[in-house]
């Protein structure tokens, strides 16, 4: 297995050119000459992008917060290719969706980071609950809004999941036709990886304990996520996340929340990933699918498992010498390249 290849190439060709429709221009992404940030850049803040911060809600009354992103030199009537970013389990828009966000756009796309219901900005009770259909139908909710906007070529959306958001855009993208690519970054299975690693019989009995606790007007617990404080024994992978979560690096309070449980689902509401399956059934979807994850991550089997169930066109690329979250924010690390050219070649 060769790192830092595909295992297969996607044949449709790159426009290069914009395209008239009517009286409506079509911009299309393309080689802008801005260099790619370097280094862990979290909070990279682009001269070149405009920012729009903007809410909808879902189809069940819950508001989503997002951050609009379009190239500053965006001109009025175009129709720009769009892109929706989810950010990590835990995390919000502004830890690693951000920095995708603004690249992707400095290169000619819009791109819209949002907040997952019950966190960030994004409305819903309780706070970082744990609703996979409502993580999936975000991105869905997300196709409804771009197609509303004027910028936005609603024929040519696509998706970006980082970490647990790779799978639950897979979920999305199975029901929902009018996403036509998807790129994931470290992708994390949340459901395998709650049954296999996170939650057992006793986190399950502790989960409905809890409720009841909740039920009867006690204070919510919290469970996972990443430790506040490091210790001899703190395992290698929480030292990875502490790494990002707990330091300036990528350490983030949203408004309203707590420092002492960012990142921290609910313990009443973390076993209802078990009954996740995003990989099922996902052999039905026939649009472009890009796998991106480091050849040293500890996901790197979800991006592997993906891939062998997933049917044509599909792509499995390695960065060599990456960990997980090396995903998130280290530019040097980021393939931003390699998604231009993906999201160029296949929304159109």
């Amino acid at each position: 297995m060769k790192r830092n290849t595909t295992f297969k190439k996607l044949t449709t060709a790159l426009i290069l050119s914009t395209s008239l429709l009517g009286a409506t221009a079509m911009a299309t992404p393309q080689n802008t000459g801005i260099a790619y940030p370097t280094g862990y850049a979290n909070w990279y803040q682009s001269h070149n992008v405009n920012i729009q911060k903007v809410k909808f809600n879902n189809p069940y009354g819950i508001e989503i917060v997002g951050n609009l992103v379009l190239p500053k030199n965006y001109k009025q009537g175009e129709k720009l290719q769009a892109i929706i970013i989810g950010h990590p389990m835990g995390a919000v828009k502004e830890q690693a969706s951000m920095l995708y966000a603004q690249v992707l756009a400095e290169h000619g796309f819009a791109t819209l980071a949002i907040d997952m219901p019950f966190w960030g900005e994004s409305g819903g009770t309780p706070r970082q609950a744990v609703e996979p259909t409502m993580f999936e139908d975000a991105f869905s909710s997300a196709v409804d809004y771009l197609g509303s906007r004027p910028e936005i070529d609603k024929n040519k959306i696509g998706v970006l999941g980082i970490c647990a958001s790779g799978g639950y855009s897979i979920s999305a993208m199975k029901i929902d036709p009018r996403i036509k690519a998807l790129a994931t970054s470290a992708m994390v299975e949340m459901g395998t990886a709650s049954r296999t690693m996170m939650i057992d019989e006793a986190a399950v009995k502790a989960g409905v304990a809890q409720r009841e606790v909740e039920f009867a007007g006690g204070k919510p617990a919290y469970t996972g996520g990443t430790t506040t404080e490091l210790t001899a024994d703190t395992n290698p992978m929480q030292r990875e996340f502490y790494g990002f979560y707990r330091t300036a690096r990528g350490e983030y309070t949203p408004k309203g929340a707590d420092p002492k449980t960012t990142t921290m689902p609910l313990l009443s509401h973390n076993p209802k990933l078990l009954n996740f399956y995003p990989f099922n059934g996902m052999e039905t979807i026939k649009r472009p699918m890009l796998f991106i994850t480091g050849d040293v991550s500890m996901s790197r089997n979800f991006s592997e498992e993906a891939y062998k169930l997933a049917s044509e066109p599909k792509e499995l690329y390695w960065v060599a010498g990456a960990n997980h979250t090396d995903m998130y924010d280290n530019a040097d690390k980021i393939p931003f390249a390699k998604l231009v050219e993906f999201f160029g070649e296949n929304l159109k």
